[in-house]
């Protein structure tokens, strides 16, 4: 699954993402109340704090990943995706094991997450517990929510 796969900083505002952004939105509102809903907007992730990838299978993109900055030591992943069609193959592990690697590289010691607490994010959170992260209480200005789980890793 994993020939013809690039994972590269690109812009969130690339024409050919629409759907990606659009699945994330329909699956972060599926299960989860509005207000405890933490995606941040795609224009949004157009910052100099934050490194916006996708993944691309043959060109296409089928998943994409932010890792936002939060000061010189630590960072947070945001947006992590990886549309339905594609998930099964390893692909969100490889975007994960990839932004370690460069959160490494830029300098990170530590990473942080936000995820929901409902069924639907299940294998997420068990990607992210067999990847290192444990549970954590609520970082930066997340407060206390019953529909999040927050999770850490030092790197």
């Amino acid at each position: 699954m994993t020939d013809g796969l690039s994972f590269s900083v690109e812009s969130p505002l690339g024409d050919d993402l629409a759907t990606l952004f659009q699945r994330h939105t329909a699956e972060m509102h599926a299960e989860t109340p509005p207000e405890s809903i933490h995606m941040m907007p795609r224009g949004a992730l157009v910052s100099p704090a934050i490194d916006f990838f996708v993944l691309r299978q043959a060109g296409r993109p089928v998943g994409m990943a932010a890792l936002k900055r939060l000061d010189p030591c630590r960072g947070e992943i945001k947006s992590m995706h990886v549309l339905s069609e594609s998930r099964g193959g390893g692909l969100s592990r490889l975007m994960l094991d990839r932004l370690i690697a460069h959160a490494q590289a830029a300098g990170l010691t530590r990473l942080f997450l936000e995820t929901g607490a409902q069924a639907g994010f299940a294998a997420a959170r068990g990607l992210y517990r067999r990847m290192g992260f444990a549970e954590c209480p609520p970082f930066g200005d997340y407060r206390p929510d019953p529909n999040s789980v927050f999770m850490t890793r030092v790197i």
